[in-house]
């Protein structure tokens, strides 16, 4: 690649320990390819457990929506580690871009579409997290759009990927705690409400800043 591709702002790339693991994982001769892979592996784990915890009692879930939050952030911190490696520890490839993007957009429906499974007995919850699944690959898209078109890519919310993920995170937490009372999925539920109606903001906003920069120029 002649040109470094437009990087996501993350402040934890500027964070000492993340330094020091992407240099230890540099070391170990993992290539960034490879750990872009290994964050499917997580998101599939991640997905995994949603699927089955409809399987279990509302007490058992707890243990797999944890393992479903963990995976989420093992994932993530594949995604950190990855450009990391590739950039600052100058292992960059020309297919990077490629591995790097593209599973991120199935971890992405991998997580969100088991979320609605996970709560399918509630009112179109499935629906809303194919929805969910569609929408944060909308996002992608239209990103990689504007730099397509000269507008440069936006990495803006209020629901890109660390949003999206983070509210997750936290709601599959909220969930664990309170699987006992069976007051889980209503939460998960409303999560997966919030992540659509989000996230179809994200698509609009992203979607007008490439028109305005366009009619600009």
């Amino acid at each position: 690649m002649t040109e470094a591709p437009e990087r996501r702002p993350l402040a934890t790339r500027q964070a000492r320990w993340a330094h020091q693991l992407a240099g230890w994982v540099a070391s170990t001769g993992i290539s960034p390819n490879t750990i872009s892979l290994l964050s499917l592996v997580f998101a599939a784990g991640s997905g995994g457990a949603l699927l089955w915890a409809p399987q279990f009692s509302p007490s058992q879930r707890g243990l797999l929506f944890f393992l479903a939050a963990a995976g989420i952030q093992l994932r993530l911190l594949c995604n950190l580690l990855d450009g990391m490696v590739a950039v600052e520890c100058a292992q960059r490839s020309k297919t990077g871009e490629l591995f790097n993007d593209l599973p991120d957009r199935l971890a992405d429906s991998m997580i969100l579409v088991s979320l609605g499974y996970a709560v399918g007995t509630l009112p179109h919850a499935v629906e809303l997290g194919w929805l969910a699944g569609l929408l944060a690959t909308m996002t992608a898209y239209i990103r990689l759009l504007g730099g397509t078109c000269g507008a440069g890519q936006s990495f803006m919310g209020p629901m890109a990927k660390q949003h999206r993920m983070a509210l997750t995170t936290v709601a599959l937490l909220g969930a664990a705690a309170l699987s006992p009372w069976g007051l889980a999925e209503n939460l998960l539920y409303g999560a997966l409400v919030v992540l659509c109606v989000g996230t179809l903001l994200t698509v609009v906003r992203r979607t007008r800043r490439i028109l305005k920069v366009l009619e600009e120029q």
